[in-house]
């Protein structure tokens, strides 16, 4: 490389002769010529030192198989070798219960026989427990308050006919309402209690009543509409509802179907809960489908049902108040239970969230263990990468996640994850996973390569970026020499 001129402030200056200026208002004193030869060759040794790479040598960051104080050993990035790479065991972090706990272990006070609040586990993933409720003994129906009971007689001459409310036609059908005495009232007869009665009972009492007024007794009785017993069913069912206690023992599987059937889609995390007499029971979903005797539970008048999906206390809230309601629960002192349960789960809720707030806090101090990833080499921005909590990440996440590289400085086919190597005896071994993404094609392979604690991801510099760095640090070294 000869030098040809001497750059100040950007301007060449060429060799002048005797008389010429060099600079504004200044006239340059006349230089023998040997003196100039001697400066210009100066200046070329110096300029030769610095290409020769005497002591000025750019060194480019990369993976160095040929290294014996570090075993390295390179593996090309496929489907085969990313499954062995990824049977490595690792189990990512969880987050703290914190997460996925939720408040609401409450009680309700002085409100006599109110069902006990709703249990909710604290950590969302454990098992379900099963808590089958009691076996009970069905018995047969009893009529009570609100139901409508028939009454049917035969048409004929007798003087039943003279009964306006009893008979009109042949087979005359008429219903009554059972009133809040538990009485029917019978136009020319009067009120018959029959509340609490079965039908065979009921029976016998409105025969002996009809043989006490002279009228024929020749009738039949049956229950019309049930909507004296019933059973509350709610949360993730096609139709929530009140479903009425009829003749026959009420069984689970009916009542859902009564209520629309079944709607929860996951059955990993629902159940179904039966309040009864102020005790909770639980029967997860996938044990209620895998059990069919379970569909046959007995349930009692009462009882509430909710199929539960979610973790959700508002609608379990929502719910119980529901419950209550149909129980007529009004009462002043009722409804100071009911604020003071709210207050109970709102102290929870406000600890739940304060923990929650302290695990971000120390998160943020970097005082909370962590796996981590590292970036380096040509990379939007080198720096250390938490993996997530509860799931994998693979190395498609890592990269993009942090903005990706920039291919005019990053060699998209010189992509490497080192990993240190847990195999027997292979203490110091490093495994360099190879990604060729020079064909955009194999970044499927990064969306399945899985990452591990401790992982390094390094992109080499394309050789055109070597050769510009080289450049940059060559000038202003060349430069300074030929200063001096």
């Amino acid at each position: 490389m000869r030098q040809t001129g001497i750059y100040r402030s950007g301007i060449p200056h060429r060799e002048r002769g005797d008389g010429e200026r060099r600079g504004p208002g200044r006239i340059a004193r006349p230089r023998p010529p040997a003196a100039g030869r001697a400066l210009r060759l100066g200046v070329s040794a110096l300029a030769a030192a610095a290409l020769s790479g005497c002591g000025l040598t750019y060194t480019s960051p990369r993976v160095d198989p040929a290294d014996d104080s570090l075993p390295v050993t390179v593996v090309a990035l496929t489907a085969a070798t990313v499954h062995v790479a990824n049977r490595s065991a690792y189990t990512p972090r969880a987050l703290p219960d914190a997460f996925r706990a939720v408040a609401g272990q409450g009680s309700l006070r002085g409100t006599g026989a109110l069902p006990a609040a709703p249990e909710i586990p604290e950590v969302r993933h454990a098992a379900l427990e099963t808590r089958l409720p009691p076996d009970i003994a069905p018995g047969p129906y009893r009529i009570g308050v609100g139901d409508v009971v028939l009454l049917a007689t035969r048409g004929s001459a007798s003087t039943v006919e003279q009964l306006s409310g009893l008979l009109a036609a042949q087979s005359q059908r008429q219903g009554y309402t059972v009133r809040g005495d538990g009485a029917i009232a019978i136009p020319e007869v009067g009120a018959v209690k029959l509340a609490g009665m079965t039908v065979e009972e009921a029976e016998d009492k409105l025969f002996q009543v009809l043989v006490e007024n002279r009228i024929d007794p020749s009738f039949s009785l049956e229950v019309a509409e049930f909507n004296s017993r019933r059973i509350a069913v709610g949360g993730a069912v096609g139709a929530p509802g009140l479903v009425p206690v009829t003749l026959q023992p009420p069984r689970l599987a009916e009542v859902l179907a009564a209520a629309g059937g079944l709607t929860a889609k996951d059955e990993e995390y629902a159940a179904l809960r039966i309040y009864r007499d102020g005790a909770l029971y639980q029967i997860p979903l996938a044990t209620y489908f895998a059990r069919p005797a379970l569909h046959d539970t007995l349930l009692a008048d009462g009882d509430a049902v909710y199929v539960d999906t979610t973790w959700d206390l508002d609608r379990a809230m929502t719910f119980y108040r529901q419950r209550l309601d149909a129980a007529s629960l009004r009462s002043a002192a009722r409804r100071d239970a009911l604020e003071a349960l709210e207050t109970e789960i709102g102290l929870q809720r406000a600890a739940l969230a304060e923990r929650r707030t302290l695990f971000e806090a120390r998160t943020a101090l970097d005082a909370e263990a962590r796996d981590y990833v590292y970036l380096a080499g040509e990379v939007r921005r080198q720096a250390r990468v938490a993996l997530p909590y509860g799931r994998q990440a693979s190395l498609a996440d890592v990269l993009y996640e942090q903005g990706g590289f920039d291919t005019t400085t990053g060699d998209p086919a010189e992509i490497y994850v080192l990993r240190a190597s847990g195999g027997a005896g292979a203490v110091g071994e490093i495994v360099a996973y190879h990604l060729d993404a020079e064909n955009v094609a194999n970044i499927v392979i990064a969306t399945r390569m899985q990452m591990r604690p401790n992982d390094v991801v390094f992109i080499e510099e394309q050789q055109i970026t070597k050769w510009s760095r080289s450049l940059q640090q060559m000038f202003p070294a060349m430069l300074s020499a030929a200063a001096n």
